[in-house]
């Protein structure tokens, strides 16, 4: 039988795993995935995942691929895949593609939305969202999204240590604050992030809101690449991988 190379689609629940990434504990949704590969083909299959998630961090639409031979119609590989799989995570479509598709390489850009709750949450609504129980400034916080948008050296937006070894310029294409009813949506675009990144600028964003910080001394810290306190990690639960766009 011939090896194919097939791109799957995922959506998962973040709070019900450590991330994307195969890890010691076996608690990845990666580990899940090849668990049930290894299961289905009797050998082990790596998958290589569009990028990685932070552990509490959930999935609309994570993209991953793997290589295998399969000798039945992809219907079955998608049925067989999704059984015998825990709850909190869905595959949500299967398909062969070309053997020069890769599902990190061949992304041109990823969405991901943050959800902010004005107030207390209700414990349906708090394990997706950062419930903040002070007002918030709207304005001031798509003062700092335009701030933030665009092409900058994002080093003073991420939680990497140590002396400057990766390149930590990006261009943040979209950087948009939208409010509905007592939700607010931070939805960010870009060909690539940054370690924690998102949860960055979403923390800014929030803090230009609550009065902490203007969007001025944002660009001040923005241009001089070093973190401050006044640049807060988001909590994870509040993040979501949306799309990725090839």
């Amino acid at each position: 039988m011939k090896v194919r190379r097939w791109k799957c689609t995922c959506a998962y629940d973040g709070s019900a795993f450590i991330g994307w990434q195969s890890q010691d504990e076996k608690r990845g949704v990666q580990d899940i995935v090849e668990a049930r590969l290894a299961e289905i083909f009797g050998e082990l299959v790596r998958t290589h995942a569009s990028g990685r998630t932070d552990a509490g961090v959930h999935a609309r639409a994570q993209v991953f691929h793997f290589d295998a031979a399969w000798r039945h119609a992809p219907d079955k590989l998608l049925a067989a895949l999704r059984s015998r799989i825990p709850a909190q995570l869905q595959i949500i479509s299967l398909r062969p593609v070309s053997e020069k598709f890769h599902a990190r390489f061949s992304a041109k850009r990823k969405r991901y939305d943050y959800f902010v709750h004005l107030g207390d949450a209700d414990p349906f609504t708090r394990p997706y969202c950062w419930p903040v129980l002070h007002p918030l400034d709207l304005d001031a916080m798509r003062a700092a999204a335009a701030v933030l948008r665009g092409r900058h050296d994002f080093r003073a937006f991420t939680a990497l240590n140590g002396p400057p070894r990766e390149n930590t310029v990006r261009e943040i294409t979209r950087l948009d604050v939208v409010r509905s009813g007592r939700r607010i949506r931070i939805t960010a675009e870009a060909p690539g992030f940054l370690y924690k990144m998102v949860r960055s600028l979403a923390g800014a964003i929030v803090a230009a809101g609550l009065g902490k910080v203007t969007p001025d001394q944002l660009r001040t810290i923005l241009e001089s690449q070093q973190r401050v306190p006044a640049v807060l990690t988001a909590p994870p639960q509040g993040l979501f991988l949306t799309k990725v766009f090839y």
